[in-house]
């Protein structure tokens, strides 16, 4: 194989570096950090009603049901926009209720036919070609006595995305808009022409009715609430150069409180007019209104003014959302929260953070916005940072262990750092993503696989890294809870087998279902040792050790000594396939438990026969230049960089614990793979090439060798290739 197979030689960090392990971690771990900086999540405006998604993370519009008067042949539009970053092909799903026609950037892409229309849940894929930037797509949904509408959105739940509303007042509001049917029974079919030629009363509307308006900004929202009390805040942008003399002045409806800062600057019962001067230094500070409901109308306006002495007149100060950056500081200026029963005190000492959640009087809330339905959401809209998935949980163990090997160093803080900023974002946004799942319909914008688990997948790997990262830094004490949550899906609602070991079903994956991935194994595994440290629950140990065993048996390939990647129990036999990166993840696993199951266990021999016997198979399996291919007994097969690195991983623990009877010969092929890792995948950018995406599975090797390609800088492999060397370090280190 030429050293060349992903870039040329000379570009390798092996022919740029003098060799030495740290340096080429360094250089890996701040080009990952680098590209992901953490930027908080982002917070948009959101309208609870209309077309909505659901639990599978897809829109939902039924036609008949907004509007029961629809008649045979009535027709209606949904439209929303999508951004994207670069060009891509977006995978869309169309569930239709009825004839349904998809358009693109004014464009038909897309219709059902009477085949995909004849059974309910027909899923229908399009492959949306996305251009850079915004595009427009446009569904138009047409009335049979069959029905009306559709379900649309992803794939798969698991890869989320969502549209956001296209109208300028909608401030890129998470959603769609859509109008009224109409009809559409002439000979030829009304297409996307007609909202260019029609003015659309597109909904849900966003503005309040006159009997609503009356009631004032708490009551509209809050309802009518006697006795109880509410708080709006805005952001006041006082700009006088020192310090200005300001008049607030306006209208209130029920006892007032005002804050400027942390300052109290005016109190006022009853209701009525008011006006009052205060001298406020330059800068940005909120302004909080608190208001108990005495009367059937409950809200306030307000109007601050600088006067300019010399000039002799007034300049109004501008007022911005403090969580909500919209383009018109003049749109939703206001955030509000409540009711709340005792007094004003509890509503104006709550923080501005984005992930805390509040008590009110009718249960935990969040901010609201003064228009119909209008609620603030969060979404991680980070390519990486701050995501919960299992390809995260390896990448940040990958820079945990980089961050101690190097420590105390800038760069070694800075990983540190690094780890804990995105742990701790995960952790602390746990409580607001589950009351979020509970208050949009299931839907999260944030941690989506977190608050909807089925599958391993969803839980066990950066539950893992997030009980190793406690170990060494502040992550939030919500750690715990997480972590309890987790265990709770592995130990109770994980499917099993009548002998207790995992496997695949009713998962909103569909392809997945009735299956067992060798993969499972690091998907759970070294939670629940970390986990079995952390309860003092020795019985985690049992389950992980069993583990191991039920899997063997169904996966295990005695003569090649070689895990297959997956069994299919529709067919009740196993792929034949040896993946890679299968076989990785289950060495990679078996080394974690054998690190920490008691020496007495009943299971440990066994599980170290296991090791000792998979070991050498995979060794049989090093090509003359210390790689391992994508698929292990097809030499064919591309150099695969994962794999190599997690055989690397398992075979120095294996030497440096004494599990290997023959450790010099498994010393040599670390070396060798270390260098072939060097020169083949890694470049002198640190960048990651030749990481096999992640997969689905198949029968023929064909599917992982040729349809399956790798990745660049792919996270299922740059976390594996940091801790490979973290490993070599102490590998030489054991041998000095």
């Amino acid at each position: 194989m030429n050293m060349g197979y992903y870039f040329s030689a000379s570009e390798s960090i092996y022919a740029k570096s003098n060799r030495d392990i740290l340096p080429t971690l360094e250089i890996i771990a701040r080009r990952y950090i680098a590209n992901n900086p953490p930027y908080p999540y982002t917070v948009r405006p959101y309208q609870k009603s209309g077309i909505m998604r659901g639990k599978d993370y897809r829109y939902h519009a039924d036609f008949m049901e907004l509007f029961p008067e629809s008649l045979p042949g009535m027709s209606a539009f949904v439209w929303g926009t999508f951004i994207s970053p670069v060009d891509t092909t977006l995978k869309f799903t169309l569930i239709p209720y009825g004839p349904a026609v998809v358009y693109l950037n004014g464009q038909e892409i897309a219709r059902t036919d009477i085949f995909s229309e004849r059974d309910a849940g027909t899923e229908v894929p399009v492959n949306v070609a996305m251009k850079t930037g915004k595009n427009h797509l446009i569904i138009k949904f047409t009335c049979t006595p069959a029905g009306f509408g559709g379900e649309f959105g992803t794939w798969l739940g698991k890869l989320d995305y969502y549209f956001l509303k296209p109208l300028p007042d909608c401030h890129d509001e998470e959603g769609v808009v859509y109008c009224r049917p109409f009809p559409d029974t002439d000979r030829e079919a009304i297409g996307i022409s007609y909202l260019d030629t029609h003015e659309i009363d597109w909904l849900p509307r966003r503005t309040w009715k006159a009997e609503d308006v009356e009631k004032g900004q708490f009551g509209r929202i809050f309802g009518h609430r006697p006795g109880l009390s509410a708080v709006a805040r805005t952001i006041g942008n006082f700009s006088s150069a020192g310090d200005g003399d300001y008049i607030f002045s306006g209208t209130h409806n029920g006892s007032l409180s005002i804050r400027v800062g942390r300052d109290l600057v005016f109190e006022k019962g009853g209701t009525g007019d008011f006006s009052f001067s205060c001298r406020i230094p330059t800068g940005r500070y909120p302004i909080i209104i608190a208001q108990t409901c005495t009367d059937s109308t409950w809200g306030f306006s307000l109007v601050v003014k600088e006067v300019i002495q010399k000039k002799d007149y007034q300049v109004s100060v501008e007022f911005e959302n403090p969580l909500v950056r919209v383009e018109k500081t003049s749109a939703q200026p206001w955030i509000f929260c409540g009711p709340f029963k005792a007094g004003h005190e509890s509503g104006m000492n709550i923080d501005v953070n984005p992930d805390q959640l509040w008590s009110s009087s009718d249960g935990l809330s969040y901010w609201r916005l003064d228009y119909p339905d209008g609620w603030i959401r969060q979404y991680n809209e980070n390519p990486l940072f701050g995501h919960w998935n299992y390809p995260l949980g390896v990448t940040l163990y990958g820079l945990l262990e980089t961050a101690r090997v190097l420590g105390d160093c800038p760069s070694g803080q800075e990983l540190g750092n690094y780890v804990q900023a995105h742990v701790r974002a995960s952790v602390s946004n746990f409580p607001y993503a589950m009351w979020d799942k509970e208050q949009f319909g299931g839907a999260t914008g944030v941690h989506h696989l977190l608050t909807s688990i089925d599958s391993l997948d969803d839980c066990g790997s950066f539950g893992s890294l997030m009980l190793e990262a406690a170990k060494d830094c502040d992550i939030g004490s919500g750690y715990k809870e997480i972590a309890a949550y987790v265990a709770h899906h592995i130990l109770h609602e994980q499917s099993r087998l009548e002998d207790g070991i995992f496997f695949r079903k009713d998962l909103m994956h569909h392809f997945h279902n009735d299956t067992m991935w060798a993969d499972d194994l690091y998907m759970s595994i070294p939670f629940l040792c970390r986990y079995a440290a952390l309860s003092g629950d020795a019985s985690l140990l049992d389950d992980a050790a069993s583990q191991f065993i039920g899997f063997r048996k169904l996966l295990y390939d005695p003569v090649r000594r070689l895990m297959n990647h997956v069994y299919d129990f529709r067919r009740n036999m196993a792929t034949g396939v040896a993946w890679g990166r299968g076989n990785g993840w289950t060495i990679f696993s078996l080394a974690e438990l054998l690190e920490v199951i008691p020496r007495e266990h009943d299971m440990r021999p066994e599980l170290l026969d296991f090791f000792r016997n998979f070991a050498d198979g995979l060794l049989a399996m090093q090509d003359s230049d210390g790689m391992w291919h994508q698929v292990l007994d097809v030499r064919e097969s591309y150099p695969e960089t994962s794999c190599t690195a997690m055989f690397i991983y398992a075979f120095s623990r294996g030497i440096r614990n004494g599990w290997l009877e023959e450790p010099l010969k498994f010393r040599c092929a670390c070396e060798l793979a270390w260098t072939a890792l060097q020169k083949t995948s890694i470049d002198y950018h640190g960048n990651i090439h030749g990481v096999c995406r992640g997969s689905e599975f198949s029968f023929t090797p064909r599917y992982y060798a040729e349809e399956l390609l790798p990745r660049l800088n792919d996270t299922h492999g740059i976390g594996i290739v940091l801790l490979a060397g973290v490993e070599m370090k102490k590998l030489r280190r054991h041998y000095m």
